[in-house]
Parts: C-alpha cells; sequence; structure tokens
C-alpha cells in the first residue's frame, strides 16, 4: 500500500500563515508494532523543531522504548500506550497522538496547569466582575477601585476578541487610570486574535520576536531567521495608558505568545506567574496504521535571544494568596490595580 505524507511548514509574521513545503512519498510494506513505533519515532526525530530547550536525548528515548513493541502480538491500546509514553517525554502540550480511542497529551503540562492555578474564579466572578458584569464579545468587564481601573477577562483565544470592542470598553471609561487585561488559565487558540489586541496597543515598530521553522533532519536545520514587527494601524488607539496583563501556567500557546509579544510595549505590564510555554508552532501527519500525531515544527526566540517554549516569565510575579482568597480577595488583581494607580 502506498502512503503520501505531506509535511506543512508553518511561519508566523503579522498573522499566521501555513503551506506545503514539500511532499515526500514513501513505501510501508506491511503496518506492525515495531515500524510505526520508528515512523513516528523518526518524524519526530527529524521534524521536532524544540529538542534542544526540552533537553531531550531523542536517540535514548529510543533505546528505552523500542523493546516495548518487538512482539508483533502487541495489542492497539499497548501499542498507543507506548507510543503515548514516548511522546510524553517532550513535555509539551503541543504534542499528541490521535488514534480512535484515545488521545496522548503530557502529563506535566495537565499537572502545570491545574496544579498551579493562579486565579480563583469564584472570586474573581463575585467580588471583581460582579453581578453587574458587562459583556462585549468574549470580554466580560467591569471597574474596580472607584471606577480608576477596567478589568477584562479573556478567558480563550479561542474565542473571537475584536479589536473594535475592546476600543469600546477603553472609551466607556475615558476617566480610568488603565486597564487590566486577565488571561490567567487561557489555555490558547487562534493566534489571529492576539493581533487584534495588540493593534490597539501603541506601536512603534518595536521587535515582537524571532521565527525559524524547522527545514531539515538535523536537529539544528532549521530556516533563516524571520523577525516579527509591531504593526502600527490607524482604525484604533493606540491606547496609551497602562494596561496590566495576568498570567499564570494554564497561559499557554497563543496566550504566551500574546504575553511574549507583551513585554515590547513600554505601557504593558506582566504580573502573575510565569505562562505555561509553548511557542512552538504545531503541525501533523498520518502513520501507516491511520493514527495521525502532531508536534511543533518552529521555534520562537525572544527579542533578548531566549527561547522561552517553557514559559513567559512575568515583570513582577505575584502568587496567590491563600488568605486573600479566603478574604474575597485576588491579590494579584489588587497588586495590578496597585500598579495601574502607581501606589506600587
Amino acid at each position: 500500500m502506498r502512503h503520501i505524507y505531506i509535511i506543512i511548514g508553518i511561519g508566523l509574521a503579522a498573522v499566521l500563515t501555513a503551506g506545503c513545503e514539500k511532499i515526500a512519498f514513501r513505501e510501508v510494506k506491511e503496518s506492525t508494532p515495531a515500524t510505526v513505533f520508528e515512523e513516528l519515532w523518526g518524524r519526530v526525530d527529524q521534524q521536532y523543531s524544540l529538542f534542544d530547550v526540552k533537553g531531550v536525548d531523542w536517540d535514548s528515548v529510543h533505546d528505552c522504548y523500542a523493546p516495548m513493541v518487538a512482539d508483533e502480538r502487541i495489542g492497539d491500546d499497548s501499542l498507543f500506550g507506548v507510543l503515548a509514553r514516548m511522546l510524553g517525554t517532550l513535555r509539551d502540550g503541543h504534542v499528541n497522538l490521535v488514534a480512535p480511542f484515545d488521545v496522548s497529551h503530557s502529563e506535566e503540562i495537565f499537572l502545570q496547569t491545574y496544579g498551579r492555578r493562579n486565579i480563583d474564579m469564584q472570586v474573581v466572578a463575585l467580588n471583581y466582575l460582579t453581578a453587574g458584569y458587562h459583556s462585549a464579545g468574549e470580554f466580560a468587564y467591569n471597574t474596580i477601585r472607584d471606577g480608576q481601573v477596567v478589568y477584562v477577562r479573556y478567558s480563550s483565544f479561542s474565542n473571537s476578541a475584536e479589536t473594535a470592542l475592546l476600543d469600546g470598553i477603553t472609551k466607556r471609561y475615558p476617566e480610568a487610570k488603565g486597564m487590566i487585561l486577565d488571561i490567567r488559565q487561557n489555555g490558547g487558540g487562534s493566534v489571529a486574535n492576539l493581533w487584534k489586541i495588540l493593534a490597539l496597543l501603541p506601536a512603534r515598530h518595536q521587535l515582537l520576536y524571532r521565527t525559524q521553522i524547522k527545514s531539515g533532519p538535523g536537529h539544528e536545520d532549521f530556516s533563516e531567521v524571520e523577525e516579527v514587527y509591531s504593526a502600527f494601524t490607524n482604525d484604533y488607539g493606540p491606547y496609551e495608558k497602562p494596561v496590566v496583563v495576568l498570567t499564570d501556567r494554564g497561559s499557554y500557546s497563543a496566550s504566551s505568545f500574546f504575553a511574549l509579544c507583551c513585554k515590547a510595549y513600554d505601557n504593558v505590564t506582566l504580573v502573575g506567574d510565569t505562562t505555561g510555554g509553548g511557542l512552538g508552532l504545531p503541525n501533523g501527519g498520518e502513520l501507516s496504521n491511520g493514527w495521525t500525531y502532531r508536534f511543533p515544527v518552529t521555534r520562537t526566540i525572544a527579542p533578548d535571544g531566549k527561547n522561552y517554549e517553557n514559559g513567559v516569565p512575568p515583570d513582577r510575579v505575584v502568587l496567590l494568596d491563600d488568605a486573600a482568597t479566603a478574604a474575597g480577595k485576588d491579590n494579584v488583581i489588587e497588586a495590578a490595580a496597585d500598579i495601574i494607580c502607581g501606589t506600587l
């Protein structure tokens, strides 16, 4: 049986684009547990873009897991378990194996997302948004500190973030000193939405990040560096007042991208915990047994030359305080409000 594998290169500029780089034809005579294992291990070996920041010896991973699939009588469930554990060594939330009966995920990313929550949504809903909160599209908002601070909750980059709506929120409160944008536990979504939010901020052609695409079989084979700059728009703002973005370990993928870009804006401060990471953009393919997979094929470099794939650090670390939470206060929001009001 002949199978066609399509390798897609993904590039980041002002918007996300994707296109076919090449089509590789490979003859697969028979699908056995061992050949499926070698297929997946080899695809990751040649195309995965983040071995350096993950610190994984992929050859050693092969030697560890290959003997587990040597018996051709191994069932699909057991084979899936071995492949999932192999992929789990990458500790990457953008790495998944998909079978008709299961989808693998990174245990480490799962634990950091739900084990290090830096937000109590009940406190936020009752004491900051309150019963009188407002909605504009996917933004939930209200003011705090007697109208001095606009608080905006944006829960997922999978939900549309229209610039006009956010612009309307800020203009509704012209006397406010600044805005808090809360993306804690925002697991990501569409990269297009982050550009819509950034369109409201003062763009001065500042460098946001550099990106490269995996371009060859060697672990360090990458395309030429592409630099991405802020794009000026005459349609809105710019909103020059202080903006504080709240993050935690559940702020993953597009949320991490957004946090990284925010560091280039003088009026934006990141507060909270380090993001969950996930700056490498994933691409996928199909194995000879019909299972599919995805993993990152790009890498993103910050203007300071560092790769924050494992998490973008905040400008000010503020972790949720249990005593404050018990008293109905979110000390992360309070710290952000202090920054905007000039008392911190």
